[in-house]
């Protein structure tokens, strides 16, 4: 039989890791892909790996987990996580998909793994009551329709005595250093005190790609990628030759380039 797989889509890192961890007890058979920390990492990393099952954060940044599951309804089993189960409980009374209430427990989580084993493999999604699940819940949320993201235009960064407005634009890459991040663009490089998991969540992801912990990179100062050793590469950019690492759980992004 083919192996089931999953993917954690939730913004709280301690989060992600508990439930891995009791997915490995509970389901020592399933297989967990790259998680994701936002809507729009979810969607990378479902059309990357294709997973059965989703475990899907209400509210996340950017992309929030409604929109996603909106997204996702037709190519996968979801189970939500939230904090909010005055809401959850009674938008999933018809049983379309389950939730499950932060912190998660791990006999709750039981519960839901027995549910999804009956229900797998190739069971058919009930793709109206998915849809009436899911407009109940963002009901239930206050939810509106999404409007288009208002990603970060520039990048404020002290240079010398005065402080630099740098167009997202000019940026070829942002890389963690220590307590700061590295700002490179056309004119030169900067340190600026935003993580780099602030600035993933505010730049546009049809631009900027996150390539490892550490990096994210312009797509447009790419000049070619590199294949490496166990699923890893290099990009070498087009501003001198730098040269920045993918690591393994970023190496979708570059898979049709």
């Amino acid at each position: 039989m083919k192996p089931v797989k999953a993917l954690i889509a939730d913004d709280e890192p301690l989060l992600r890791e508990r439930l891995r961890a009791h997915l490995a007890v509970l389901w020592p058979d399933l297989v967990l892909t790259d998680d994701a920390r936002n809507g729009t990492e979810a969607l990378e990393l479902f059309a990357a790996h294709r997973p059965d099952i989703v475990f899907l954060d209400i509210r996340m940044p950017g992309m929030n987990g409604i929109d996603t599951a909106r997204a996702l309804a037709r190519s996968a089993h979801l189970v939500f996580v939230t904090a909010y189960e005055q809401y959850a409980v009674q938008a999933f009374d018809q049983g379309a998909v389950d939730y499950l209430v932060k912190p998660v427990d791990r006999m709750r989580l039981a519960d839901t793994v027995e549910r999804l084993k009956r229900q797998l493999p190739g069971s058919a999604h009930d793709h109206a009551a998915m849809a009436a699940t899911l407009d109940r819940l963002a009901a239930r949320l206050g939810h509106r329709a999404a409007t288009p993201a208002r990603w970060l235009q520039w990048i404020k960064a002290s240079v010398g005595n005065s402080v630099r407005l740098i167009p997202v634009e000019q940026v070829h890459f942002l890389r963690a250093e220590e307590k700061y991040t590295r700002v490179v663009w056309d004119e030169g490089e900067a340190l600026i005190r935003k993580t780099i998991r602030e600035l993933a969540d505010q730049l546009d992801p049809e631009r900027f790609v996150q390539t490892h912990r550490s990096v994210i990179v312009n797509l447009a100062s790419v000049r070619e990628v590199v294949r490496g050793m166990n699923e890893t590469a290099d990009l070498h950019l087009r501003n001198g030759g730098e040269v920045l690492p993918v690591s393994r759980s970023y190496l979708h992004h570059f898979r049709q380039m």
